[in-house]
């Protein structure tokens, strides 16, 4: 999939689109990816991450707030390699993961806040499909987002 850089984005959109100030890092072998923003709120929880990236995600990417806490990991690479298997574009997660290296080598899109080896809970604590703010951006599910090592850019999609 051919990505639009989000340079040439904002050049072309302006004011349309919102830029995410925060400064994520880059972790998984994909660097530029760009779908359907799907949403989740939780925190120190994964339950609700592992349970939807289980599940088709051609076309999507999953953005996760998980309050910006670095006490624990929302996603390994067990779970990012399932996303692997659904097809998903990426996920951004406002949080930490683990599993770096791992991850690294896999075909999908990760951007986070840094990384953690403890575990989270699995108690399903959460919501998804709800508007995450962070960064400056408010990410609501049916927006466009496109990530590449410039930043993150999010836009109403074309009809």
């Amino acid at each position: 999939m051919t990505v639009t850089p989000t340079a040439d984005l904002v050049d072309e959109h302006g004011e349309d689109l919102q830029s995410c100030s925060l400064q994520l890092r880059q972790y998984g072998a994909r660097t530029a990816f760009a779908g359907t923003v799907t949403t989740i709120r939780c925190h120190r929880d994964n339950a609700l991450v592992k349970a939807t990236l289980a599940q088709p995600g051609a076309g999507k990417v999953l953005v996760v707030d998980g309050d910006g806490s670095l006490e624990s990991a929302l996603m390994g690479d067990l779970i990012a390699a399932s996303a692997v298997a659904n097809g998903w574009e990426g996920v951004v997660i406002h949080g930490a993961i683990r599993d770096v290296a791992a991850i690294g080598a896999l075909d999908l899109g990760v951007k986070a806040l840094g990384s953690n080896p403890r575990k989270s809970a699995k108690d399903g604590v959460g919501d998804t499909d709800v508007v995450v703010s962070f960064g400056g951006v408010d990410f609501a599910p049916g927006l466009l987002l496109t990530s590449d090592d410039d930043g993150i850019v999010v836009t109403r999609p074309t009809d």
